[in-house]
């Protein structure tokens, strides 16, 4: 089946898990920007949790498809389709989606994945790099076949809902969600007080007394000139004890940067595989889907975590994730 694009929003993109082991090449990982988002949206499809979807970004697109199919919406609240569960859609299917209220990125997923070019071990675009671009009108994305029987039941039975629907109602007569959906409170949360946790980096000493506070403490607003590569945060500028020259080291998506400017960046999806930045911090992996989700203009803080605690939320998280992923597929079946 393909997916045509008939108006793509403000920037969609198709995404992955991402780009691994090419940084020797000086390509990132990229991926999606709520990697947690992006699995589930997968996960109630009956895809592989790897598996191609489209990343929304504050406005959604507009797509038609030419067969039946099963997708799922996921992260930010997007009007068009029911959210946070697998729908139906039927042969010529048109939905549009509207705007983001909260929130940055959305992820719907097909049930098969999208298919398209893998660059480097990977269907995902990364935009600062030139690997892929966003969508555009007019794209046809072809769509790989859903193969797991446990899927295929669910289809079958979706689609007997069109004509006897106990479903969940939709304004769109193409369209059947199921009765049945995902609380997002546990994956998706845009709760400015709760804040973000950051590992002191091996140049936090280097920060003067104030800047190490002013980090903690502070309430950062994010900046508008911030992308899938960074996001540049304002209202506190933060200041070395003393200049460092540095030689360029490793960066990853999550470490905290501070260029001359006093304003810090935290490395998001598309970072650069070096720089020479002092490296103030690092955002650990469980918190930066939400602050991914944070756009610019709203507020962020940070809290101090140590490497044990970061590892000890990271294998929690996997764990629930887990534990969902068995019970979905009880009821795909």
């Amino acid at each position: 089946m393909k997916i045509t694009v008939l108006a793509p929003g403000w920037q969609t993109s198709v995404q992955d898990g991402g780009r691994h082991g090419r940084a020797a090449l000086g390509a990132g990982t990229s991926g999606a920007m709520d990697e947690v988002s992006r699995r589930l949206a997968n996960i109630l499809v009956g895809n592989v949790e790897n598996a191609a979807a489209l990343e929304i970004t504050l406005r959604g697109p507009r797509l038609h498809f030419d067969a039946d199919c099963v997708v799922a919406l996921t992260g930010a609240a997007l009007d068009g389709l029911p959210m946070w569960r697998p729908v139906a859609m039927r042969a010529g299917a048109e939905i549009a989606l509207g705007t983001m209220a909260h929130g940055a990125y959305a992820y719907l997923a097909v049930a098969g994945g999208i298919d398209g070019a893998v660059l480097l071990g990977s269907r995902s675009t990364d935009i600062a790099s030139g690997l892929g671009t966003p969508l555009t009108a007019g794209n046809v994305l072809p769509v790989l076949d859903a193969a797991p029987d446990q899927s295929r039941r669910l289809w079958r039975n979706l689609f007997a809902h069109f004509a006897h629907p106990p479903m969940a109602r939709s304004e769109n007569r193409d369209v059947a969600p199921a009765l049945w959906s995902l609380n997002p409170r546990p994956w998706f949360d845009l709760d400015p007080g709760n804040p973000i946790g950051v590992i002191e980096g091996a140049h936090f000493v280097q920060l003067a007394d104030t800047a190490q506070r002013r980090l903690f403490d502070t309430a950062f607003r994010i900046g508008g000139d911030s992308s899938r590569m960074g996001l540049r945060l304002r209202e506190a500028r933060l200041d070395l004890r003393e200049p460092l020259e540095l030689v360029s080291a490793a960066a990853v998506p999550g470490t905290v940067q501070l260029p001359p400017s006093g304003d810090p960046i935290v490395l998001m999806a598309e970072a650069p595989t070096c720089g020479g930045y002092p490296r103030i911090g690092h955002v650990i992996a469980v918190d930066l889907p939400r602050l991914a989700q944070r756009r610019p203009g709203d507020g962020v803080r940070f809290a101090p975590v140590s490497l044990a605690e970061a590892q000890t939320r990271y294998l929690e998280r996997e764990r629930a994730l887990t534990a969902l992923k068995r019970t979905i597929r009880e009821r795909l079946q």
